[in-house]
């Protein structure tokens, strides 16, 4: 179980660590000291809710072939992620990545949470990574494990949108420069590149 709820931890973790229109935002409201809880509270259900329902999704519809194309599934999964992971290589070495934030005037909670709303399910890669993705690799465990598994990717978006608010002040300039986001890159990449070869043993590719 333990093993499980790792894989699903860090392959949460690593597909929400990207610059990107929601994280900007969290960040900005956590420098801005407006809303943090109920805008990280929101990302994160928002996280789990589709992790489940692509988890649940999935198994259900393929609940009766999974052992079948449970090989193609894996190495389908394997190859998604070591995309990721060469993305991410590549951005070590052909950009300068740097945090930018515009500081608005704050608004009240609904319409924040109604932005919120629309940079979250309004990104097509949200449901790629949560629903097919997540779901996908969640089919080489079963039981206890899938649950624990599930766990693990939900509880990631907790603890990234949660520290991601709360230490907005002191994140900021840090991810203004271009070699933090270069570490944060090769970090994600190789954690993409260990889980893909996991999925590869699993679909007896390897």
């Amino acid at each position: 179980m333990i093993s499980a709820f790792l894989t699903g931890f860090f392959l949460g973790l690593s597909l929400i660590m990207a610059i990107g229109a929601q994280n900007t935002f969290v960040l900005k409201q956590g420098i801005i000291n407006k809303h943090i809880f109920y805008v990280a509270l929101f990302c994160a259900l928002s996280d789990a809710l589709l992790i489940i329902i692509g988890i649940a999704g999935i198994s259900f519809f393929l609940s009766n072939s999974i052992n079948q194309i449970s090989n193609w599934l894996f190495g389908f999964a394997a190859l998604w992620i070591l995309g990721y992971g060469l993305v991410r290589l590549k951005t070590i070495f052909m950009t300068d990545a740097t945090l930018k934030i515009e500081i608005s005037q704050s608004k009240d909670l609904l319409p924040t949470l109604s932005i919120i709303a629309v940079l979250t399910f309004a990104n097509p890669h949200v449901y790629l990574d949560t629903l097919l993705l997540i779901g996908t690799v969640s089919q080489q465990f079963a039981g206890e494990n899938k649950l624990a598994f599930g766990f693990g990717a939900s509880f990631a978006s907790f603890i990234f949108f949660f520290s991601l608010a709360y230490s907005a002040k002191l994140l900021a300039p840090l991810m203004k420069k271009p070699s933090s986001w270069r570490i944060l890159d090769f970090i994600v990449a190789l954690v993409m590149f260990t889980i893909a070869t996991k999925l590869l043993y699993a679909g007896n590719w390897l």
